[in-house]
């Protein structure tokens, strides 16, 4: 076996297989030309940052896994062929994390960390010297071990199909995964395989209780999110002999609504007492806010481009791009640089038009590829945690929303950031990232005091859209403003109100969509609230929670 690389830039017609274009044009005849998937076949297929893959190509790749067939429909062609590997993937949960039917795809997991012992780390550095300066010769220095390893794993591959499984440990991993709350059939299959092929490793022929808890550790965790961004317990076989283990985590937190170094008597009196909000310091936890209804509307359409609408998100329609999925072709205008040509159709042009082959193309005969990319999204989450939020505990359902916001992120692949706004000057505490749950984490971790530097965070936002922009012109920015409205802290020595209407202008200029999420309670007057004005300066959408 070998190990074949998948790039993250490839396309579906070098993954799946295409139409033969030299002997097309040579013969006239439509000939496949194999793609990667093919030469995957009986090996090991790696992907570097899995979690990067365009979806049209990851759908693809896991559909074939799944089958162990690649079926293409392309160009008039119609083929089949096995495709049977072990799919690798590497993941930076940095850069985002992989959707949950992909998740399920793949059979075990391992979480790769810097060994923190300052003696490994050396021994790390001594060996990748010793390999630069003579490969060779570190190659012989372990080729025993290595081989001792290969002859160890060929022989569990001939011992394997004599393992065997007591039903009683069946019994016990369908129960320990049921209570666990996995939905997937997948997970006690693979579980089985898994401490099978272990304890084929150590020479047994059946499966021991150690054997599973391995299995179990391997290939569990990371089927344990039964919901976007759920902290899964620590797996400790048999689950079963723990009942009170794998308390959830909201359960854990159940028991208090916010915490305080005073006791709960002074601080809820210091938190329903009007005279005192914003003077001290106090941490809220979330809470559930899914029965309100985010209200985001779509990206309005650009004057360059079409957009297609998607559950997932919004889709540009491009033509002569290279990178996006193929879903037609367009003649290539005159003087255009040619970027994403189109070969099938461009030779069927030519035949069309009477050429005879062998082919030779000229401008008449090109055709460029349409097609469809997803439009780059940033959404930056504006959390008031100031201390009139504090005040029924409305921040509690303001981090509801902010957590309800960043599962909708993940949803449409969109960028996120977050932006406190608290004390003297707000703070961008999260820039643009995919690692949803570091913002997660973030949101619950904000306190809650101080005045509300609201120009602050409209200055800060500028400068985040400004940046962001001379990254990728293209992208669009979104803005979720969770407050109550209210405003103490002036950005430059004009009144508030100047200032939020030349911030909101500039925002505005920039196209920056703003959502305004109005959390003041009913019935209780907070006193005056810039939110109208920020409606009509930035034509807001505001949402009343």
């Amino acid at each position: 076996m070998r190990v074949v690389d998948l790039p993250l830039s490839i396309t579906i017609d070098r993954l799946v297989g295409t139409v033969d274009v030299k002997r097309f044009m040579k013969e006239g005849v439509k000939a496949l030309q194999l793609g990667l998937l093919a030469e995957a076949n009986r090996n090991i297929l790696y992907i570097d940052e899995v979690n990067l893959l365009d979806d049209y190509v990851a759908d693809s790749l896991l559909d074939a896994a799944a089958m162990g067939w690649n079926i293409i429909e392309r160009e008039g062609v119609s083929f089949k062929h096995p495709a049977r590997f072990i799919l690798v993937g590497s993941k930076n949960p940095e850069e985002g994390e992989l959707r949950p039917q992909i998740l399920d795809r793949f059979g075990l997991c391992v979480n790769v960390e810097a060994p923190m012992d300052p003696e490994v780390r050396m021994e790390i550095v001594k060996r990748v010297e010793e390999f630069h300066s003579d490969p060779i010769s570190f190659y012989k220095k372990y080729e025993q071990k290595e081989r001792e390893i290969t002859e160890k794993i060929l022989k569990a591959i001939r011992f394997l199909p004599k393992v065997e499984t007591s039903d009683d440990l069946l019994r016990l991993l369908a129960e320990t995964v049921i209570k666990l709350g996995i939905k997937t059939n997948r997970a006690e299959i693979v579980t089985i395989k898994t401490a099978k092929a272990i304890a084929a490793l150590n020479g047994s022929e059946r499966v021991s209780l150690s054997d599973l808890e391995k299995a179990m550790e391997l290939a569990l965790p990371h089927r344990l999110r039964d919901k976007l961004f759920h902290k899964p317990p620590k797996i400790q076989p048999p689950m079963l002999k723990r009942d009170n283990q794998n308390r959830d985590s909201k359960e854990h937190r159940q028991g208090a609504n916010h915490t305080h170094k005073g006791s709960e008597k002074r601080q809820d009196r210091g938190i329903n007492s009007p005279l005192n909000i914003g003077e001290r310091e106090y941490k809220f936890i979330s809470r559930d806010v899914s029965d309100l209804k985010l209200n985001i509307t779509r990206l309005g359409d650009s004057e360059l481009n079409v957009k297609y609408r998607s559950s997932r998100d919004s889709y540009t329609i491009s033509v002569n791009i290279p990178k996006g999925y193929p879903i037609g072709y367009a003649i290539l205008r005159k003087g255009e640089k040619l970027v994403g040509v189109d070969l099938y159709n461009s030779i069927v042009s030519a035949l069309l038009m009477g050429k005879k082959p062998p082919l030779e193309l000229d401008e008449n005969d090109i055709r460029v590829r349409i097609r469809k990319t997803r439009t780059p999204t940033l959404w930056v989450i504006i959390l008031d945690s100031s201390g009139s939020m504090a005040l029924q505990k409305r921040i509690s359902i303001a981090k509801g929303l902010a957590l309800k916001l960043i599962e909708q992120s993940y949803i449409k692949k969109s960028m996120l950031s977050l932006m406190v706004m608290r004390g003297h000057e707000a703070k961008l505490l999260i820039p643009p990232t995919r690692n949803y749950i570091k913002v997660l984490d973030a949101v619950e971790e904000v306190p809650t005091g101080g005045k509300t530097p609201l120009s602050s965070a409209l200055y800060n936002l500028i400068l985040l859209a400004r940046r962001e922009r001379i990254k990728d012109k293209t992208l669009k920015i979104r803005a979720f403003l969770i407050t109550d409205g209210k405003a103490n802290v002036p950005l430059y020595g004009k009144s508030i109100k100047e200032e939020l209407v030349e911030l909101g202008r500039a925002l505005k200029r920039l196209g920056v969509k703003l959502y305004i999420y109005d959390t003041r309670p009913e019935g209780l007057d907070l006193g005056f609230s810039y939110i109208p004005l920020l409606k009509e300066v930035l034509d807001a959408n505001v949402i009343k929670v």
